[in-house]
């Protein structure tokens, strides 16, 4: 269905395009009269009633003008903050560190898009070969989020890379909330020093990354997850909004890759 919103935006194009053809002459050179705007308004819904397919054409037009805009806007974003997208020095990086793409995912533990999307980008780094992944915690669907991705991010800090993607993985399959027992048994399992970990949970450094990343979202106007950028890893990138695919990722690489 097309919103209400939409149609008033586009109605005025259609009064645009029609009025040099139904306009009174005089209308054209002197300030319309009552009588000229009433003809005026008569002879657009004259023509939209006989020609209803043009307000689905101007939405077509409206729409696609929009998406075009906020694509340019996107690439201006992503180039302007490249460095804390592709290069921040504390998110997790994976898959091939040479590769020629980089996809950078925005995530959180709790979203069920970011889970149902995490299969399709282990496959595509997988089966491709040559894409370096990024991954950035970006709770923002409770406490619940936050604790995991606090305890997500401590546990890189103490074990490093490896750790971290083994965790990640648990967080991102855990069903129903994780309590300080079951966050003290993954860091023993990881034989990491479980004290240490859920000590640093809470402590400067997690918090001024996990605000990091909720700052470089912001100035990137994303507000939901899962959120992509997939580029060259340098000052190129795509925005892609919300979950996508494994082929609508691959495409996207293609295409690219030129």
């Amino acid at each position: 269905m097309i919103r209400k919103s939409v149609i008033a935006a586009t109605l005025a194009a259609c009064f645009a395009t029609t009025s040099l053809t139904t306009l009174p002459a005089m209308a054209q050179s002197a300030p319309a009269s009552e009588q000229d705007r009433e003809a005026f308004g008569d002879a657009v819904r004259a023509y939209l009633m006989e020609h209803p397919e043009v307000i689905f054409e101007a939405v077509a037009e409206y729409e696609r003008r929009q998406e075009a805009q906020q694509a340019e806007m996107d690439l201006a974003l992503v180039e302007i903050n490249a460095a804390d997208i592709f290069d921040d020095g504390h998110s997790w990086v994976g898959g091939n560190p040479e590769g020629d793409i980089t996809l950078v995912e925005f995530m959180d533990y709790r979203c069920g898009y970011c889970r149902r999307a995490q299969p399709a980008v282990s496959e595509l780094i997988e089966s491709d070969g040559n894409i370096r992944l990024i991954v950035k915690e970006f709770p923002i669907l409770g406490p619940q989020s936050e604790i995991m991705s606090r305890f997500a991010v401590a546990v890189q800090q103490i074990g490093g890379d490896e750790p971290y993607a083994e965790v990640h993985d648990a967080l991102m399959s855990w069903d129903g909330d994780v309590t300080p027992d079951d966050l003290r048994g993954m860091a023993e399992d990881l034989g990491l020093d479980a004290t240490e970990v859920l000590a640093a949970m809470n402590g400067d450094a997690v918090t001024e990354i996990l605000q990091a990343n909720h700052a470089l979202a912001e100035r990137l106007r994303i507000t939901g997850t899962p959120t992509f950028v997939m580029g060259d890893g340098e000052d190129e990138g795509e925005l892609l909004r919300g979950y996508l695919p494994l082929d609508a990722m691959q495409a996207t690489v293609a295409q690219m890759r030129g």
